[in-house]
């Protein structure tokens, strides 16, 4: 099923990439650089952040539809802005 993660993440799983010159270069700069141990790395770091980029991504487009679907408010530009500022005054939790 596309977009799922595989359901067991401890078998390694071999696969073959082409790439273009610029971005094997790309690759090859990473791990030469002492960043990752080798391409592996790398590439399983990019795909571990892209899982995180899109689930970022999926409870923005719910916040969204939450605000969407909450229907027109009634405080006024400036009772919005006031509140929005005292807010980021707040110490963080």
């Amino acid at each position: 099923m596309a977009g799922k993660p595989p359901s067991d993440t401890h078998t390694i799983a071999t696969i073959n990439v082409s790439l273009p010159g610029p971005i094997k270069e790309l690759v090859e700069c990473q791990t030469e650089g002492g960043r990752y141990s080798n391409a592996s790395n790398y590439v399983r770091d990019l795909i571990r952040r892209d899982q995180e980029r899109a689930a970022k991504i999926v409870v923005m487009h719910a916040q969204v539809t939450e605000g969407l679907n909450s229907g027109v408010g009634v405080r006024t530009m400036g009772a919005l802005r006031a509140a929005a500022l005292a807010q980021a005054a707040e110490p963080r939790r």
